[in-house]
Parts: structure tokens; sequence; C-alpha cells
């Protein structure tokens, strides 16, 4: 797709802003089909899968915010001269075509287009079926945004696959394919990288630990794991396991009050063997498996460490490299935790809700990256951008 200005793709999106707003009830019309459809047997899904007013508010905010950035094509990133007057420039450049594959949330059929066209990327689109007519209603949306503006209509593409042509499309796609972010579970991403020949950036598992060393100031740990784990469970920032310091004041007091309160909340408690003789009300975990899933339910693992390091090599073991946090008052544990924790977003006194575009300063994103390339964290607009060198001589040769 060729380079686009900044003016035109801007012009796009406030003709989507407009469209978004002025057909809410067309939009909550084809929502309502999904969710009649859709059996409610999975309440994270469920509630993922959910178009309100509120979301559609949200919707036109992201394409707001992302209007609002500089463009990200086209930044000098280094110049120099070299090799007697060689000019070597190295700029931002489009990614070309990228593909989401993503299950359940119509939101990301906004936010993952408006980061992509913003960008200058075509995007494929490939929602799950339980979202069929609310993605198709969105994408139409777009197409509507593209044509008032004289654009085509294949910058934004809706890809209608069963799960065999979806495999095939990835081994053998029918047209030029750059980078694929599958945003989901366990399953959908180690499909995709089974089946993609190309670049696969992974997004979407949390299992997010959060740490209670010994220096922890007990108010706020228990506020903040109220949030972590029951805010929004269908988030991959949701918590997953909680560590306590054997050494932590009133330990088998707190440990009491931590299960009582997680239960009031209506919070499913599992604990290893050693936390388990201070809450035998509780079953424990005896399968290892259980410490590297990720629940996406009221249900959390509470297990005992005795050192900041054994907790450190705990998380770094079993977690999905997303998220973790150490409740601790003591600069020194924190510094040490944070900077030897191996997650996207490392925290101190502090909930895993956080790591998500909007709330840590990125805007819109389109997934929350657990690979270490090319990025890590929160995709924005940003890093949707690769680099490319233009380079000027006059009859230079290299001797």
């Amino acid at each position: 797709m060729k380079l686009l200005d900044t003016n035109k793709k801007n012009n796009v999106l406030k003709s989507m802003i407009r469209i978004l707003g002025e057909n809410r009830s067309e939009l909550l019309g084809a929502n309502k089909e999904d969710l009649d459809l859709f059996k409610r047997d999975d309440q994270a899904m469920y509630d993922r899968l959910v178009i309100d007013e509120a979301k559609i508010d949200g919707m036109i905010a992201s394409v707001q915010s992302v209007m609002e950035q500089e463009d990200p094509v086209g930044k000098v990133i280094s110049d120099r001269e070299v090799h007697d007057g060689l000019k070597v420039i190295n700029k931002t450049a489009p990614f070309g075509t990228t593909m989401i594959i993503y299950e359940s949330r119509p939101d990301v059929t906004i936010e993952a287009a408006v980061l992509a066209f913003k960008a200058n990327n075509k995007i494929l689109l490939k929602g799950g079926k339980e979202a069929k007519h609310s993605n198709a209603m969105l994408v139409d949306f777009w197409h509507r945004a593209l044509t008032e503006n004289g654009l085509d209509k294949d910058w934004i593409q809706l890809m209608n696959m069963s799960r065999e042509e979806t495999q095939e499309f990835l081994k053998n796609p029918t047209q030029p394919l750059d980078l694929i972010v599958p945003r989901g579970g366990e399953r959908l991403i180690n499909f995709v990288k089974e089946h993609a020949e190309c670049a696969v950036l992974v997004s979407g598992r949390g299992n997010n630990f959060l740490f209670i060393d010994k220096h922890a100031d007990w108010d706020k740990t228990k506020q903040v794991i109220l949030n972590a784990k029951t805010h929004k469970i269908s988030a991959c920032n949701a918590l997953d396991k909680i560590l306590v310091h054997s050494e932590f004041p009133g330990y088998e007091a707190k440990l009491k009050e931590l299960h009582s309160f997680l239960k009031e909340n209506g919070v499913e408690v599992l604990t290893d063997q050693r936390t388990n003789k201070i809450l035998p009300e509780t079953d424990v975990v005896t399968d290892e498996s259980v410490w590297y899933e990720e629940f996406l339910a009221m249900k959390c693992v509470i297990g005992t460490v005795d050192s900041v390091d054994e907790a450190m090599d705990k998380i770094n073991k079993y977690s999905g490299g997303h998220s973790a946090t150490i409740m601790s008052d003591d600069q020194q544990n924190a510094v040490q935790f944070m900077e030897q924790v191996d997650s996207a977003a490392v925290y101190q006194n502090a909930s895993t809700r956080f790591t998500d575009g909007g709330s840590m300063g990125v805007g819109a994103e389109l997934a929350i990256s657990t690979d270490k390339l090319h990025h890590r964290g929160p995709l924005g607009l940003n890093e949707l951008v690769t680099n490319k060198y233009y380079v000027y001589g006059d009859g230079h040769v290299r001797a």
C-alpha cells in the first residue's frame, strides 16, 4: 500500500469517529445478534464480547487519541555521514501487512485497525466467530470512512475463515504477510506459532504474580490484590498467583485473613503444600501445570516463599512474562525484584491491571507483547513501524 500523508490518514479517522457516533444503534443491534447466539459457558469471553454505550465511547476515544498522535512514519532515527560524504539516514517505515487473530473482543477491530492504518500498514482482521456480526459491522464502518476519503477498502480487511482455512492461509498466504499478532489464550497462540510462516509477535498470555515481601504494608497489599484479581477477570493483566514471605509479620494470621478476604469477594483460593498447612480448608495444588496456568476466572493460588530470591525464581519459572508486582516498602528489595524478574512490566506497590496502553500513556494498543523482539509491553502507534535506511552518495564505491 502506498505511503499516505498524515492529513489523509487523519481525515479517515475523523470520518470514523463520526460514523461510530451516528450509527450506535446499528452496532448495538449487530452485537445483540452475537450475544443472543453465545452460550454463556465462558463468562470471561462473554464479558469481552459485550458492546454497550460506554464501550462505543471508548472506541471513539481510541480513534480520537490515535488521530491526535504524531505520525510514526518517516521519523529520523539517525543521520550521519560516513566514507567521505556518504550520507546515511535511518527512518521509521511501515511494517507492510499485519494480521491480527483475536477472540471475542470487538473493540480490537477498532484499536488494531486505527493503529495499523495510522502507521500506514494494511491490516487483516481475523476475529472469532462469536463476534461475527459485531466485527462485520465495525469493518463496514471502516470501509465507509475509507471510501469517503477516496481510499481503497483493502487497507482494512475482515477475514472470514474457518480454523482449517486459517491454518492453510498461515502456511500459504494468498497475499504478502509481514507480521502476525495472535491476541488471546494459549491455544490460539500455539496454533499461530505452529502454522505461521512469517514473523509472529506473541500477545495475550498473563499468569501474573504478586509477591508480598516481609516489608509490605498490609492494608495496601489487600487492596492491590483485590483490584488485580477481581477488577476484570477476563483481562490478561489480571492476577493469578500470590507469593507470601514466610517472615511477614503475623504470617499465619495474615494468611487466614487474606483467605477470608478473597473468599468474601468471591475468589476461590488454591494453595501450595506449605500454605495448605495454615489453610487446610483450601484445595492443594498437586499438579505443577497449575502454576503455569492463566485462570481468567475468580480463582488464585497462594504460595509461601522464604526470600525475595525464591519469589523471583518461582515467578521467572512459571509466569507468562507479562506482569509481576512486589508489595514492599524496602527499596532495595523492590529494586532487586524489578530488575531481576523477567516480565514485560514490573511493579512496586501497584496492581498489575495497569499493564495496558491507555493506563501506561501509550494510548490505543494493538496488543500487549510478551516477546522481546521487536518490542515488549503495550504495542501502541509508535511500535507498529520498522525502520529503513536511506543512503545518499555521489558515485561512491566501496574500496
